[in-house]
Formats: C-alpha cells, sequence, structure tokens
C-alpha cells in the first residue's frame, strides 16, 4: 500500500465568520497543497475540511500519517467519540452532534484508507502546520 504524509490546517475569522482549510500531500519527495474556503464557517468545519479534501484527493486507497493540531479532529477519531456519536444517531448527551454531515464524508473516506491521526502543535515548529495555517489564513481573508 503506497504510504502519504498528510498535513492539515483549518482557520476561521470569527466563529462563525470567513474560513479556510488547506492540506499538504507528501509522497516521498513529492508535495501537492491543497486549500479552499467558506465565506461562513466555523473553525472545527476547516479542520475536518482539510482532512476530508485532502483524504479524497488520494486517488488510491493508502496508508496515511495524517498530521493536525486540532485536538477536535484528532481526538475525536483516535479516542473513539465519532465512532460513539454514530453509534448513538449522532447523539452526544442527547443533543445533535455538530457537523455531522463532515463526519460522514470523514468516516467514509476512513472505511477507504488506513489512517494515523497525529496530533502536532500548532504555530510551533513543524514546517508543514505552518505552511497548512498561511494558505488557510490565505483563504478565509478572500472572504473579508
Amino acid at each position: 500500500m503506497i504510504h502519504v504524509d498528510i498535513y492539515t490546517d483549518g482557520a476561521c475569522s470569527g466563529n462563525p465568520g470567513p474560513g479556510g482549510w488547506a492540506a499538504i500531500l507528501k509522497k516521498g519527495e513529492v508535495e501537492k497543497e491543497l486549500s479552499g474556503g467558506e465565506a461562513l464557517t466555523t473553525n472545527n468545519r476547516m479542520e475536518l475540511m482539510g482532512a476530508i479534501q485532502a483524504l479524497s484527493a488520494l486517488k488510491t486507497a493508502c496508508e496515511v500519517d495524517l498530521y493536525s493540531d486540532s485536538r477536535y479532529l484528532v481526538d475525536s477519531v483516535t479516542k473513539g467519540w465519532v465512532y460513539s456519536w454514530r453509534g448513538k444517531g449522532w447523539k452526544r448527551q442527547g443533543k445533535a452532534v455538530p457537523n455531522t454531515d463532515l463526519w460522514l464524508r470523514l468516516l467514509e473516506l476512513l472505511s477507504i484508507h488506513s489512517v494515523n491521526f497525529i496530533w502536532v502543535k500548532g504555530h510551533a515548529s513543524n514546517e508543514y502546520n505552518n505552511r497548512c495555517d498561511e494558505l488557510a489564513v490565505a483563504q478565509w481573508k478572500r472572504f473579508k
């Protein structure tokens, strides 16, 4: 199976407000940058979109190390929260789970790819996370 490293980030000006997402896909020495945004969104939606768009860009099933500074994204998968929410009909403490539409898309992609989620500290020494942040911020600035 092909191995790909993916770095993702999301950014929002206001929450909700204009937002951007970004991803860098890295296979060996080959790198590809992706980014996009929405005029009215939340930071958590943009964090999810970075991962969804990156995984959607893969043409075949891959083994992926996905790096993100979003505890929301990483912990929801690695601690099994998203699977619990799904099992409870997308309810958490009797209320609808936010971003269910995006969680469903992500779970579909996780059934195709073998993904290892890795949390990285944001705005620190990870050059790829920092680049993703730059790309995501540039996207939300388009809507200001």
